[in-house]
């Protein structure tokens, strides 16, 4: 029982130092629209292109291997129909509405959301975090705000471009497997998609971009130990990301879909 109330008020600690950390950087992120002092010139631009710009080599080949797959596990079932032809209907809604987006997001909490928990862990063990205080900088307004910016303005730009990847993977196996001219099953994808639906995938980028940030930034505040610390707190990290990633895609998938 006394290891249960132990664990009960660690996890309650922990939980409180999250929500708090969530706060802070909420109105950090939105005052470092107004206030750019504490902001190092040029630092939304380098996290920008390691997070946007690095990963898009590995993001557009996945998404152009998943959207070419799922046309073909579509064109698998619908063939027996003769509705060869709504495989580009599945793709395009399956892509814009979750798979783009979540694909993603998975991607990058690996990438991106591991190396910002390695970098804050290992500032926090050098004494870094400490010294940027001494020096009257906030390091999560120096260190953090720019990360969180970059993310959430690359991630919805990286899933548009993965669902346009995946609908050329589909659009591929349409025209080899299907014999769809490429134009015919382009066509059939615009026509099954409302803005609505593309819509649905930004928010949802967006907010597992928000996520992954804070979540791997609280993991790397928080660790213990040296160098055995640093990597427990990338692999927590991660596993965490992509338990909210499912958790927040759940919501919003209540919140666009369900009819109320």
């Amino acid at each position: 029982l006394e290891r249960l109330g132990a664990w009960v008020r660690a996890w309650g600690i922990r939980t409180a130092g999250f929500l708090y950390l969530m706060a802070d950087l909420s109105v950090f992120s939105v005052s470092a629209l107004f206030r750019r002092e504490q902001i190092r010139r040029g630092s939304f631009g380098e996290q920008a292109y390691a997070i946007g710009a690095q990963a898009l080599q590995i993001v557009g080949l996945i998404l152009f291997l998943v959207g070419a797959v799922s046309a073909l596990q579509s064109a698998a079932q619908l063939r027996q129909f003769g509705a060869d032809i709504f495989v580009a209907n599945l793709l395009g809604i399956g892509l814009t509405r979750e798979l783009g987006p979540l694909m993603t997001a998975i991607m990058v909490s690996g990438r991106s959301g591991s190396a910002i928990a390695a970098e804050v862990a290992t500032m926090k063990f050098t004494e870094e975090l400490d010294a940027l205080q001494t020096m009257g900088i906030d390091p999560l307004r120096f260190v953090v705000v720019p990360k969180l910016w970059a993310m959430i303005v690359c991630m919805p730009l990286l899933t548009v471009m993965a669902n346009f990847v995946g609908i050329l993977g589909g659009t591929f196996i349409g025209l080899v497997s299907l014999d769809i001219p490429a134009t015919v099953f382009l066509n059939q994808v615009a026509s099954s998609l409302f803005l609505k639906d593309l819509l649905t995938g930004l928010v949802k980028s967006a907010s597992f971009a928000w996520l992954i940030t804070i979540i791997s930034v609280h993991h790397g505040l928080n660790f213990s130990g040296g160098a055995e610390g640093v990597g427990r707190a990338t692999t927590s990290a991660v596993v965490s990301s992509l338990f909210g990633i499912i958790v927040l895609d759940a919501f919003w998938g209540i919140v666009f879909y369900l009819k109320w």
